[in-house]
């Protein structure tokens, strides 16, 4: 299977989020890509190359233009202001106040635009941003060229954000934009299916009126686990998109036992629905040892779940997402991808 990545990852490095009160350095950081990449390097599983630049375009067909040229000036404005550090949003509007005013100052745009204060913009985000949009696109174009499977190797993660604002460690939404890219290449029907422990808020509502993207997650339940406003099982789309839309909140300490039919009834689904082409947003912080999440998976059951993704037989792409237990990311990421392989 071949992977794309890029160093350009390493350009978000910021140094603080807000995280149980206290602001500590961030879980999300250039230590987890370099670790996946080590491992594949040791695995042997295919070739590693650089991606392609897209431009905006691709972008612009999944985010907000606004939002966009936010993301674009957000660092220089805050810098010229405030000076060389992260810049983190202080309010959000929330009941009772308005959401059509964009303010004027940089204080008031990083608020407008976020949805937590744990997702830095740092003087090299956009890049970092950009670069994963094109490792997930440069493995998208693989696979219309007719690979079956590709892995996109995308640091920072994008599933949290949403069509005009950013949160979750995301800036922009990989497995979207490629998705969408499916779908403007002639995909009449494409999935995105989530196993991110971390419910795809920004993903959900993106496609959520559409039913040419179905997107299907199974995460930690909304009521314990964050992003605890969206994820829950009533939410199945609407207008057009009614029915194209699945969640499969699960309960805080879920292990294999638990994950496997649940993951069985979702590929179920799949199948039903027969897609074009399968995105797969890969998050291994279901991990049982992951610092901030509370599943118990084991890297031995990525392996599982990889090969019974793999049984559909459609043409997959892999987008990186979560996963924080640093020494032990790269083994789960490998041992998803020998599962789907066949390897393990």
């Amino acid at each position: 299977m071949i992977t794309i990545y890029s160093d350009d990852h390493r350009y978000q490095n910021a140094q603080a989020e807000l995280i149980d009160g206290k602001l500590l350095p961030p879980y999300e950081n250039p230590r987890r890509a370099d670790a996946i990449l080590s491992h594949l390097q040791q695995s042997h599983l295919g070739a590693i190359e650089p991606p392609k630049s897209f431009g905006l375009d691709p972008i612009l067909r999944v985010h907000d233009a606004g939002f966009v040229n936010f993301l674009q000036t957000a660092w220089a404005e805050w810098s010229a202001q405030q000076g060389n550090h992260d810049a983190l949003p202080l309010t959000w509007a929330t009941r009772t106040m308005r959401h059509d005013r964009i303010p004027e100052t940089i204080e008031g745009k990083l608020s407008y635009y976020s949805f937590d204060a744990g997702t830095p913009i740092s003087s090299g985000t956009w890049q970092a941003a950009t670069t994963a949009v094109n490792v997930a696109l440069t493995a998208q174009e693989r696979i219309t060229q007719g690979a079956p499977s590709a892995f996109a190797l995308c640091r920072p993660p994008g599933h949290h954000a949403a069509r005009d604002f950013l949160g979750g460690y995301c800036f922009l939404n990989n497995a979207a934009i490629a998705a969408q890219a499916f779908c403007d290449q002639g995909a009449d029907r494409v999935v995105v299916l989530d196993v991110d422990y971390h419910h795809g808020n920004g993903t959900q509502a993106i496609f959520y009126d559409r039913p040419d993207v179905f997107f299907i997650s199974i995460h930690a339940h909304p009521s314990q686990s964050y992003p605890y406003f969206l994820g829950f099982e009533d939410e199945i789309g609407q207008g057009k998109g009614e029915g194209f839309n699945r969640n499969y909140p699960l309960r805080i300490g879920t292990d294999w036992l638990t994950y496997q039919p649940v993951l069985a009834e979702a590929l179920q689904q799949i199948q039903q629905y027969h897609p074009d082409a399968l995105v797969v947003s890969l998050g291994v912080d279901t991990f049982e040892k992951d610092p901030i999440s509370e599943f118990r998976l084991t890297s031995r059951d990525y392996a599982r779940m990889a090969a019974a993704i793999a049984q559909l037989n459609y043409p997959t792409l892999i987008v990186m997402e979560g996963g924080y237990a640093i020494d032990e990311i790269g083994q789960n990421v490998v041992s998803f991808l020998r599962g789907f392989e066949g390897l393990s």
